[in-house]
């Protein structure tokens, strides 16, 4: 292994408060990062970094941890164009168009379906996502949910098994037998091949007596829950996933005050996913209101093809910091450390001794740019366990 030094950062962000000036994203001007291996051993001010076998001038740009994507649905066929159009030109967003990419999904082959989950990580990696999770729950039978686990297995660990992401079209008059189903065989098939187990608690998905049979079962199998949870009304989700200790608690748009003090209180992290809300035109989460209350808050695409097909957490950043009362310095922690967390992980999310060596080169001296430039490309260069990737 060889050591590498990044130097003459402007403006460091490494996530730990510890270091630089003190703040949760502890900033460091004029700064360095050593990388041996994939691993960060060291982080500082660049006049004091130790020799290294390589040196890379970042030439007075700005160095961030790579985004932590803790929310996307990649492992799909087909688009879903025209529902797009037709939301833009004013009908609403419901649940059940997710029946159209199921059809899709089932008739395309395990070739056409890694393609595809290969072609939007190739897309989120150059716009710095270093980290992703991915779910199941385009298939919805058996065979269909542990296929579409495999296939997004080779390309990430952290892996979702979303079989309850709506009753089956094969059971839409059996509601109860497809939740049997989810619980039984279906887990039983998937369980082998995913880290959690997700359910969409929702009006036109799963009621929250059916969403805790389902993330109860699969946390006997050893499946950790999170949970798709007040997306489209307010409803039982939060209060189901902060009850079962569920790692995340996703989309948040529809909260009440017990709501929000439970997310404050306890150790579910509220995943806030803007593309959805752009796609769909739906009230925006009020991220402000959940940091005020000690809530831990991250930032994701939830890239899928129905309402929200992006890949790019710059765009969720600076939707998050225009239009949902978050800072710029509250956004890019969000999308780094606060997905990291959303995942339990320690060793992504920050540039500290010891983490991975995931870096993010911004072609700007600061990462306020990133929500300060929507739309531009400014990632130059990215890191993944020490590899220069992109």
């Amino acid at each position: 292994m060889t050591t590498t030094a990044v130097t003459h950062i402007a403006s460091l962000v490494t996530n730990d408060p510890s270091l630089g000036n003190g703040t949760p994203l502890g900033l460091i001007q004029d700064a360095a990062v050593v990388i041996d291996g994939d691993r960060i051993v060291w982080t500082g001010e660049s006049s004091k970094a130790p020799a290294t076998d390589n040196v890379l001038d970042a030439a007075g740009r700005a160095v961030i941890p790579g985004f932590v994507d803790s929310h996307s649905h990649l492992v799909f066929a087909g688009d879903r164009t025209q529902e797009f159009n037709a939301r833009m030109s004013g009908q609403p967003y419901r649940a059940g168009g997710i029946r159209t990419t199921v059809a899709a999904t089932r008739a395309a082959s395990d070739e056409e379906l890694s393609a595809n989950v290969a072609r939007y990580l190739a897309e989120a990696l150059r716009q710095g996502t270093t980290t992703f999770e991915t779910k199941s729950g385009y298939g919805l039978t058996v065979e269909d949910e542990a296929r579409a686990l495999r296939i997004a297995s080779r390309h990430t660990d952290e892996v979702t098994y979303l079989g309850a992401h709506i009753v089956s079209p094969d059971y839409a008059d059996d509601p109860a037998g497809y939740v049997d189903l989810v619980t039984g065989p279906m887990l039983e098939a998937c369980a082998p091949h995913a880290r959690w187990i997700d359910v969409f608690c929702e009006q036109g998905a799963f009621d929250g007596d059916q969403a805790r049979a389902i993330l109860t079962a699969g946390r006997a199998e050893g499946l950790h829950p999170r949970i798709h949870a007040n997306q489209l009304t307010y409803g039982p989700g939060v209060q189901l996933a902060v009850e079962l200790d569920a790692a995340s608690a996703d989309h948040c748009t529809h909260l009440t005050d017990a709501d929000v003090d439970a997310l404050g209180q306890g150790n579910t992290v509220a995943t806030l996913l803007p593309g959805a809300e752009f796609s769909t035109r739906a009230t925006w989460p009020d991220a402000r209101r959940l940091l005020d209350a000690g809530a831990t808050v991250a930032l994701s695409t939830d890239c899928n093809p129905g309402s929200s097909f992006t890949s790019s957490v710059p765009f969720c950043i600076a939707l998050a910091v225009r239009d949902m009362g978050m800072t710029p310095d509250e956004a890019i922690w969000s999308a780094t450390a606060g997905g990291a967390a959303a995942l339990r992980r320690t060793d992504i999310g920050r540039i500290t001794p010891g983490a991975r060596a995931d870096l993010v080169l911004l072609d700007a001296p600061s990462h306020v740019h990133l929500a300060y430039r929507p739309g531009v490309p400014l990632v130059s260069a990215v890191w993944r366990s020490g590899q220069r990737v992109a």
